[in-house]
């Protein structure tokens, strides 16, 4: 699989597939049991996690829940070296990005579904990755929203700069996000292509 800057590449199948055993080994939770992992002509196979130049929003976003929307954002530039000063400008300005300044003072649980995904997408966008992972980014919301959201996060994927993966079962999900698509089934990709090719 290749996935150029600027790309949005969706792993679709059912479940059981090895999707997201695909999506946690270029993150680097799952070890590759062979091939190899290279970004921007660098190795990364070999990098721990947190070394990897990555950025990944869970299916349940996993926002730390003691933490502001702020902070949370925050978390991973002060991981990084950043003072908190500056990781908090970051954050602030990512959280305009996805349309949250007002909910930055705002814990988890005073967020609706749509809200924590945009505020883990802003997280995962802080750590400026080069790779951007989406693990099931719309499975958690209702029908209603997942529909806005699906359009805002296009919006969104369209403005980053480097490569995404995102890993979906829902087909539509797949056609509106992503530039090409991959269909996997019991760990093998079986077709690959634009989704006006795929569908």
């Amino acid at each position: 699989m290749e996935v150029a800057p600027g790309e949005v590449v969706a792993l679709l199948g059912p479940n059981g597939a090895g999707k997201t055993t695909a999506l946690r080994a270029l993150a680097g939770l799952t070890p590759l049991t062979g091939g190899h992992i290279t970004l921007d002509g660098g190795a990364v196979h070999g990098l721990d996690t947190e070394r990897r130049p990555i950025g990944m929003v869970f299916q349940d976003y996993l926002l730390f829940p003691h933490l502001s929307a702020l902070d949370n954002v925050a978390f991973g530039p002060r991981c990084q070296g950043a003072s908190k000063a500056e990781a908090r400008r970051v954050a602030a300005a990512l959280l305009e990005r996805v349309g949250l300044s007002g909910h930055a003072a705002s814990r988890p649980r005073r967020l609706s579904g749509g809200q924590a995904q945009r505020v883990a997408l802003a997280r995962a966008l802080a750590v400026r990755p080069r790779l951007l992972l989406l693990d099931e980014p719309l499975a958690a919301l209702d029908a209603h929203t997942r529909l806005e959201i699906r359009s805002q996060l296009r919006r969104h994927l369209a403005d980053f700069d480097g490569a995404t993966v995102l890993v979906t079962h829902d087909p539509l999900d797949a056609m509106v996000l992503a530039d090409r698509l991959l269909v996997i089934e019991n760990g093998s990709v079986v077709q690959q292509g634009a989704p006006a090719e795929v569908a």
